[in-house]
Parts: C-alpha cells; structure tokens; sequence
C-alpha cells in the first residue's frame, strides 16, 4: 500500500535550522505534486511549501525566504529545509502527495518541530 513516512524534526532554538524528510512508497513519485502542511497547538493547519510534479515551488508568506522545499525523484522522497526557525514555526509538520489524474492523495504521519526562543 502507498504511504509517506516522515523523518527529521526536533527540538531546536531560534535561529537554528532543521531539516525534515518525507520518503514515498509503491506509488509513481514523479507524478505527484508534494507539498508540507504544520499545525500549531490551537490552530487550524496550513500550508506551508508546496513543489509541483515539474518542480516548481511556492512559499506561505510566514516561510518565504527561510525554508526551501526540494523533491529528488531518483530516491523518492522530497524535503524541508527550515532555517532562521522562529518560536511561531513550532508545531506539527506533515507531508503530503496528490496526483491529480488518478485522485490519489496521501498524508505522512507528522513529526514535531518545536522552536524555543
């Protein structure tokens, strides 16, 4: 059965980066369009990268120009790169993939990044 599974998160202080990772199983990698979601605590979740099947990416506001979202075919997985973190990047991060043509969509299980100042 497709499925993501997550690695990475943690702990870290303000201004520290992290890396996440998302590996994809039995599934055709190359034609989804990938995205990462979080969750704060009292919050709804949101969008945070997204990177297409032809690898073009797009930033929520509150991460453009601290986060880099990256997709590597060959391996089947894509990843988060999260620096600069700040206290309100804290929550719970998701990886998500959807294919469109055949309405295919997956979610990870989420892993926990909590930024103190």
């Amino acid at each position: 059965q497709a499925r993501l599974e997550e690695r990475g998160g943690g702990s870290v202080q303000a201004g520290e980066s992290l890396r996440l990772s998302c590996a994809a199983y039995k599934m055709v990698f190359v034609f989804y369009d990938l995205a990462w979601y979080r969750q704060a605590p009292g919050k709804e979740r949101e969008l945070v990268a997204q990177i297409s099947s032809r690898g073009i990416t797009d930033y929520s506001d509150a991460v453009k120009g601290r986060f880099t979202i990256s997709r590597d075919n060959g391996a089947n997985a894509f990843f988060l790169e999260l620096n600069s973190l700040k206290p309100e990047d804290t929550g719970v991060y998701t990886c998500y993939a959807h294919y469109e043509n055949w309405g295919n969509t997956y979610w990870g299980q989420g892993t926990q990044v909590t930024v103190s100042s």
